[in-house]
């Protein structure tokens, strides 16, 4: 009862657009702009400022209680001034200054009648742009006044509350990604499986009598391909060296040991675990370490609708081997064969989001990695995927690489940095006792994870639930002793026309005073 519907045009007046000039980094007037807004908080400290000031400065001046609502980019977002500093508002903004509660009006513009009014293009509203006549137009209910205050106040507890839920839920996502850290740190300092190597100890093969074998093997491999090359050299030879002469094997080229003085300032490692570069770990082949191809090997025009998957950074960063649409035809995936993949290579991110890891499963397609991977093609009987990716992934890790990657405008890993890293080796049971231990925590972190993400995701409902509530009129109790909308609008549409008179009387006289100045 007492309610009235009517559009943000009958109870703002006329709305305004702001000013257009270029911003800069130092001035006297303030330009607040579009993306100053949007994060719901203005940080006034990085507001640029007016390259030139407006002739009539007041007309753009920015007051308590103004509302500002961008009409591109974050089309329909909306901000209530509150103690502005000496601003003015850029063009893509539209000023309101609302006649009822101020506070019940942005509520107002946060809620879903609002954004229905947008999205469901009601209006003729297209994103992504906005007008101020289309705004005018949206339908919103106003209650009685004393309502009005009494509604805002019990929005205002509500979300107070829900805020710190919030605020809880964040806390205990942050405490997550700690304790995940802790984990990760505890594994590759041998503290997760001490218990199990004191109960194996006479079982295991140290580090160093591994790596001896693996050397020995690599070797023994290289001479078998060496004997395989000659005997595809005399065949060809033998068949009147038609075709191309078959290619010599490389051995792959060793990185060799980290010096005593390298050694120092790495982590301490239990007995039996060595610190080791980057190629004891990968396959006998030449190119098990492969950076992707340069940009101009394969650029969007060599792609075709199927053949070879390209991997690149959007199957990494997302954990989906699965993802994404891009494919090169047969003759273009021979030229980069160098770079084809296989089931348990490891691919590593090496742009913006760098040193990110995904192994490939077991079914995954056939194809190259793009310029912006690395692919790893570990020695699974010595060193596991998956205790690769996990070391990696080690706050530890990262802080070895963080400062070399840091670029002008984005980190940027690269081959020669990953193999410069030290890498933690142990006996493969222990690594598997590892990923074990690793994949039970971590699983349990991860469950953990998505019960707050799917928390705050309710959250955000319920406020809209809330918002929904208090312009249905079902969020707080009436009071039959307040005054009926209809005497509040009937003021407001006085005041309006007292202000278009206002204005009217102005205009006028500047003119008059321009038109005494000119004669």
């Amino acid at each position: 009862m007492g309610w009235s519907q009517k559009i943000i045009g009958d109870v703002c007046h006329q709305p305004q657009y702001g000013y257009t000039t270029k911003a800069t980094q130092d001035g006297d007037l303030h330009l607040l702009r579009t993306t100053d807004i949007t994060s719901g908080s203005i940080d006034w400290s990085t507001v640029p400022f007016c390259t030139e000031n407006p002739e009539d400065e007041d007309k753009y001046l920015l007051n308590d209680g103004d509302i500002v609502i961008s009409r591109a980019g974050s089309v329909g977002v909306s901000y209530l001034i509150k103690s502005p500093k000496n601003a003015v508002f850029a063009s893509y903004l539209i000023r309101f200054k609302p006649l009822i509660d101020k506070q019940y009006f942005k509520y107002f513009l946060d809620g879903p009648f609002y954004w229905n009014a947008i999205t469901e293009n009601k209006l003729g509203i297209a994103v992504p742009n906005v007008n101020a006549n289309k705004l005018k137009e949206i339908s919103i209910p106003i209650p009685p006044e004393n309502e009005q205050h009494r509604i805002v106040d019990k929005i205002e507890e509500l979300f107070s509350e829900l805020d710190k839920g919030i605020e809880s839920l964040k806390t205990a996502r942050e405490q997550l990604k700690v304790y995940r850290q802790a984990l990760l740190k505890h594994a590759f300092e041998g503290k997760l499986t001490e218990q199990w190597r004191k109960d194996n100890a006479d079982k295991l093969e140290t580090a160093d009598h591994l790596l001896e074998r693996i050397k020995q093997e690599r070797e023994a491999r290289y001479q078998q391909q060496l004997e395989d090359w000659k005997a595809a050299v005399k065949q060809w030879e033998a068949d009147g060296k038609e075709g191309k002469k078959p290619a010599k094997p490389k051995m792959p080229k060793a990185l060799g040991d980290f010096s005593p003085d390298e050694l120092a300032d790495f982590s301490l490692l239990p007995a039996g675990w060595e610190w080791v570069k980057f190629d004891k770990i990968c396959e006998h082949d030449q190119y098990a370490i492969k950076a992707g191809p340069f940009g101009s090997a394969l650029k969007k025009e060599h792609y075709s609708e199927t053949g070879y998957k390209v991997y690149g950074q959007e199957q990494v960063i997302s954990g989906d081997p699965y993802l994404g649409d891009y494919y090169v035809p047969e003759k273009k995936y021979q030229e980069l064969i160098t770079c084809k993949i296989k089931p348990q290579d490891i691919l590593i991110s090496l742009v913006g989001t760098v040193g990110k890891v995904l192994v490939l499963p077991e079914d995954c397609a056939e194809g190259i990695i793009n310029p912006r991977l690395i692919k790893v093609s570990a020695n699974t009987e010595c060193y596991l995927p998956e205790f690769f990716k996990y070391y990696f992934e080690s706050m530890y890790l990262k802080s070895l690489y963080k400062l070399q990657t840091h670029g002008a405008t984005m980190d940027v890993l690269n081959l020669g940095i990953i193999q410069s890293l030290p890498f933690p080796f142990c006996s493969i049971e222990e690594q598997q006792d590892i990923v074990r231990k690793l994949d039970s925590a971590l699983s349990v972190i991860e469950q953990y994870d998505a019960e707050i993400e799917s928390s705050v995701r309710q959250s955000e409902a319920l406020r809209q639930s809330i918002l929904k509530k208090a312009f249905s009129g079902q969020l707080v109790p009436q009071d039959p002793d307040d005054e009926p909308a209809s005497a509040l609008l009937d003021r407001i549409a006085k005041e309006k026309e007292e202000a278009v008179a206002k204005a009217k009387k102005a205009k006028a006289a500047k003119k008059k005073q321009v038109t005494r100045k000119a004669s």
